[in-house]
């Protein structure tokens, strides 16, 4: 951050991240219908930068593969995503930041959800929903 605000999280651990999708030639095939996956979803996502670093959200480990869930039958898509820290004050926008990536990629028949997966205070959790409720869908 600028500005000479200290960070929530100076020092945060930084993880590995995962191999790309392998593509075949099915996936590639407009003909073929290839129904959205868990995947698809967390590779749209796991590059969003983090509001505080530098670095990605899947490098902070905020965001993870298996906490997606996905039913393209039902249109629905949850994620759920774990701040660095408890009392993250970023964790509304990396919610934001989320649902806005997917709203921006996904076809209109889909519901998003993004919630918390670890927090010690409720309150935050609440708020985000209030607030990724207010944006149209």
């Amino acid at each position: 951050m600028s500005g000479g605000t200290q960070l929530e999280n100076a020092n945060p651990v930084i993880f590995e991240r995962s191999g790309e999708r392998l593509l075949t030639a099915a996936d590639e095939d407009e003909d073929v219908h290839d129904p959205i996956d868990d995947r698809e979803i967390f590779d749209l996502i796991r590059s969003i930068n983090d509001p505080e670093h530098p670095l990605s959200l899947e490098e902070l480990n905020v965001v993870e593969q298996f906490r997606v869930k996905v039913n393209d039958t039902d249109s629905n898509v949850d994620v759920e995503f774990t701040p660095t820290i408890p009392h993250c004050s970023m964790a509304t926008l990396i919610g934001l930041s989320i649902k806005v990536k997917l709203l921006r990629s996904l076809p209109d028949r889909f519901k998003l959800t993004s919630t918390f997966w670890k927090t010690l205070l409720p309150i935050y959790n609440a708020f985000l929903q209030c607030m990724i409720l207010l944006l149209p869908i």
